[in-house]
């Protein structure tokens, strides 16, 4: 008589009746556990109408085997499962659904080239970009940005005119790994917030760029413009370009009118005044507030090494009077 070429876990269809029983799996797994330091990731499958005496069973007989772990299957058990077996009326109702779900249209969003996890993306062999030159603290810098066709950065090159060969190779270092990291898919605006505001030599005026005026460092100046230019990033820039929209600071409270409120009571006045004793000198203090809203990200002074405050695009010291490239 003819005999099918192998067995299935589960029998062929409804005119189907050989399947390889659950001992089967067994013994095919305790075959190969000798060689293997973990379990075996191995579904061992039993007919539906399996009782509980014959889980039971299969159990102690994996165990007998030296199996590390069981993995039992009831058919039918779950609502969906990989392999089932149903007649042609429910398979044929079950094409027309999938066809009904493929036909259906899909919005498709992207926000950048495709990519599936870990995967790298290159840019075309000629892209587009731009050059950006400009000094910081007295050093020259050029930026170039290559572009994939959606406009979306993908690599990013630093070249510098008065850097030793080790800076040389820091930025060149820099730029390699960010570059690499764009076209692995890690957001610009992540690389942005990291960088910017970082303080190390050189750093000073700006020159040859129209928003960003002054950087605490290359780095600073680097992630800034990219923000601008491709994040429009415009709380970044000294100096917003105009057709950025002006947002109103909700804490600017010049413009409003104050609130007037009616006079206390005499007998409650004196239960309302907080002990000033206990109060700081300068706390309230409208050109404390101030100094310190001046000095959140101002440099050292180069000459006393007081805490300098922000005067203008420049930076002066209080202390010593010294103006830090505006004059």
């Amino acid at each position: 008589a003819h005999q099918p070429v192998f067995d299935c876990a589960n029998r062929c269809g409804r005119e189907g009746r050989r399947f390889l029983s659950a001992s089967a799996h067994l013994r095919m797994m305790a075959a190969a556990q000798p060689f293997l330091s973990g379990a075996i990731s191995k579904t061992v499958n039993v007919p539906n109408e399996a009782t509980p005496h014959d889980i039971k069973a299969l159990y102690e007989e994996g165990w007998r085997l030296g199996l590390k772990a069981v993995a039992i299957y009831r058919d039918g058990c779950k609502a969906s499962q990989p392999l089932s077996s149903s007649n042609k009326s429910s398979a044929k109702k079950e094409e027309e659904e999938v066809a009904t779900v493929e036909a259906s249209p899909v919005t498709e969003i992207r926000t950048g080239p495709a990519r599936g996890p870990g995967v790298r993306v290159r840019l075309p062999k000629k892209r587009s970009g731009f050059t950006q030159e400009a000094r910081v603290g007295g050093h020259k810098i050029f930026l170039r940005t290559g572009e994939y066709a959606d406009g979306t950065l993908g690599e990013i090159f630093i070249d510098m005119h008065k850097e030793g060969a080790a800076f040389r190779s820091v930025m060149n270092c820099l730029s390699m790994s960010v570059s690499i990291g764009l076209q692995y898919g890690v957001p610009l605006d992540t690389y942005v917030d990291q960088f910017t505001f970082t303080r190390f030599e050189p750093q000073g005026m700006v020159e040859g760029h129209p928003n960003v005026k002054f950087a605490t460092s290359i780095v600073d100046y680097l992630f800034r413009v990219l923000g601008i230019e491709y994040l429009h990033r415009y709380d970044l820039a000294h100096v917003p370009p105009a057709d950025a929209a002006t947002i109103q600071d909700p804490t600017e409270t010049k413009n409003q009118e104050p609130l007037t409120l009616p006079p206390p009571e005499q007998g409650a006045l004196a239960l309302a005044s907080p002990p000033t004793r206990f109060l700081s000198e300068g706390v309230g203090n409208p050109q404390n507030q101030q100094l310190g809203r001046m000095m959140g990200d101002a440099p050292l002074c180069d000459s006393c090494g007081h805490i300098t405050v922000r005067n203008g695009t420049c930076y002066k010291c209080l202390n010593c009077g010294n103006s830090m490239g505006c004059s």
